[in-house]
């Protein structure tokens, strides 16, 4: 079986995280990590490529040239391969830009199976797989909890407010995973220093056959009008408990006539 999965670099969660007011976007200059919720899609695939004894597993991106730092972590902890879409003229894509690259980047691939995180960290969006499942007219299962496959057939458990859903999908297909579906392995030493001699395939647009047109703030559908600082608070009132705490918040209540 190929599986491929759709990972991203985002901020480093120590980094400092700030919106540059010129191009209205997150400020990405500072050190960047492979995203929390990808490392579980990566392991998942791992999971299954060890199950069945053989396959491959190539991660796929789109980010700048520096998101191959991140691509590497994937190498280390065993995917076999990486390619990397890089552009300048795809800064900027929102969702439906993104999805166009990335759909494009896996109908190139072919893989029987397409695994994303739930969620990236920076912006907690939960939408691109489904984008991408519908421009590859695909199945999706997302949320998977746990992943199980028999035959051309692969089914999804998710948590749900009353229990838990089964949902089954004929392949090829796509899956979301969350971070409850296992605990991603550490990358060895081993894995580390065979990372650095893996195939890392680079990709312009064009060589993508994607037009500049189509990514980047032309082709997305969202934009950013405005960016303002949050209103300042009003004066504040910090009430140290020294056994009296309960009844001098209620006193500050009264004196506003909230109570």
């Amino acid at each position: 079986m190929k599986i491929a999965v759709c990972v991203k670099q985002v901020p480093d969660a120590t980094a400092t995280r700030r919106l540059d007011p010129d191009t209205k976007r997150l400020d990405r200059s500072g050190e960047g990590a492979l995203n929390a919720f990808d490392v579980n899609a990566v392991e998942e695939a791992l999971r299954i490529k060890e199950r069945d004894g053989e396959g491959e597993l190539v991660v796929v991106s789109l980010g700048p040239e520096k998101a191959a730092e991140s691509l590497r972590k994937a190498l280390a902890m065993g995917a076999d391969r990486a390619v990397l879409v890089s552009d300048e003229a795809a800064a900027g894509s929102d969702l439906v830009a993104t999805s166009r690259v990335l759909a494009t980047a896996l109908d190139r691939e072919s893989a029987d199976l397409v695994l994303f995180g739930q969620q990236s960290s920076d912006s907690d969006g939960a939408v691109l797989w489904a984008a991408v499942a519908d421009r590859l007219r695909r199945p999706l299962i997302s949320q998977v909890a746990e992943l199980t496959i028999e035959g051309e057939t692969i089914s999804g458990k998710r948590q749900t407010e009353y229990g838990y859903d089964v949902i089954a999908a004929p392949l090829p297909a796509v899956v979301a995973v969350s971070d409850a579906i296992n605990e991603p392995r550490y990358p060895s030493l081993k894995g580390i220093m065979g990372a650095k001699s893996k195939p890392q395939e680079h990709l312009t647009l064009a060589e993508l056959g994607v037009g500049a047109g189509a990514v980047g703030v032309t082709g997305s559908r969202t934009s950013v009008l405005a960016l303002q600082p949050p209103e300042a608070r009003g004066d504040t009132v910090k009430i140290e408990d020294d056994g009296s705490g309960a009844e001098r918040i209620v006193e500050f209540l009264a004196e506003r006539r909230l109570l």
